[in-house]
Formats: structure tokens, C-alpha cells, sequence
């Protein structure tokens, strides 16, 4: 499975971006999907998730301003973000648990990251 993060870009404080995240490859079952994001010269902190029953959690500082939302056939994720601050600007990635079918009946708990897609807020 591989993920591929789209949608960064340069805004303007108090704008918006919507970034998105495909799925692709041997794809049995996606479970939680995720954004994390890694500011410069900071660790990678996680942003939002959402598990396939489309039940969502946020880290607060972004909470009523960043939308996690997924599109299960399609095998999506996107992150709405409004409002945004010079403090989002970061390097976002998407992060996805799913299982990989190695054998009739058996299947393997895996993880896979995207490539990161870069956000910058402008103040």
C-alpha cells in the first residue's frame, strides 16, 4: 500500500487548503486513517484521525478549524483546513493501519506512511 498526500501550498493567514491523501496498491482493509504534521525544526506531532466507522479525533490546537474526513471506496482521506495560522505551517503527512492479505484467511496488521505534502501560512 502506498499513500500519496496532495494540496499544500502557500496561504494567507485566516485562509484555507484542502489536502487530500490516496490510497493505492494491494488494498484489502484500511483501518485509522491520520494526519500528522512536522513544523521546521520541530518533531512530528499528529493532527487528526479517523477510523473506518468515520469517528473522528483531533490534537486541540486545531479543533472547529481542520476537518479530517475519509471516502472508504475510494480509499481517500482529506484534511479540511480553514482559518488557518502562520502556527500550521508545517510539512503534513498522512498515515494510514491497514491489513494486507498474505495468505487465504490470514492477514498481516501493517502501517504506511505518505510522502508529506508542504502547508505554509504567511502572516
Amino acid at each position: 500500500v502506498q499513500l500519496q498526500a496532495s494540496g499544500g501550498g502557500l496561504v494567507q493567514a485566516g485562509g484555507s487548503l484542502r489536502l487530500s491523501c490516496a490510497a493505492s496498491g494491494s488494498i484489502w482493509i484500511i483501518n485509522t486513517m491520520s494526519w500528522y504534521r512536522q513544523a521546521p525544526g520541530k518533531e512530528r506531532e499528529w493532527v487528526a484521525s479517523i477510523d473506518r466507522d468515520g469517528r473522528t479525533n483531533y490534537t486541540t490546537s486545531v479543533q472547529d478549524r481542520l476537518t479530517i474526513s475519509r471516502h472508504t471506496l475510494r480509499n481517500m482521506m482529506y484534511l479540511q483546513m480553514n482559518t488557518l495560522k502562520p502556527a500550521d505551517t508545517a510539512v503534513y503527512y498522512c498515515h494510514a493501519y491497514h491489513k494486507t492479505l498474505v495468505a487465504p484467511g490470514t492477514a498481516r496488521d501493517d502501517e504506511v506512511w505518505g510522502q508529506g505534502t508542504l502547508v505554509t501560512v504567511s502572516s
